[in-house]
């Protein structure tokens, strides 16, 4: 993914609310799977990282991704931005 394509994808990201929260007891696999659902009617996804969770969002970032054969946008703070087109019917046109 280029930096103009990233740039693209956090300006779209900018104004959804966070779809999945992680919490305490950090990321389950059914946290993992129902994110891996969500990319069949969205490719952009928003994910909170609540303050009772210890672990690193950025790690958590990495393993959604990974497990879910996605790409991190970006991670501010504790929220993370994901991105997985649809192979099929891509929705979001990348310039």
């Amino acid at each position: 993914m280029t930096s103009k394509q990233r740039a693209y994808l956090k300006s779209l990201a900018s104004s959804l609310d966070p779809v999945f929260q992680v919490g305490k007891s950090s990321l389950t696999p059914q946290v993992t799977e129902a994110i891996g659902e969500a990319f069949h009617t969205r490719e952009l996804l928003k994910v909170a990282v609540l303050k009772n969770c210890m672990d690193d969002p950025k790690e958590i970032a990495e393993m959604i991704a990974e497990r879910t054969h996605s790409q991190v946008v970006q991670v501010i703070g504790k929220k993370i931005v994901l991105y997985k087109p649809d192979r099929d019917n891509p929705r979001i046109q990348l310039p």
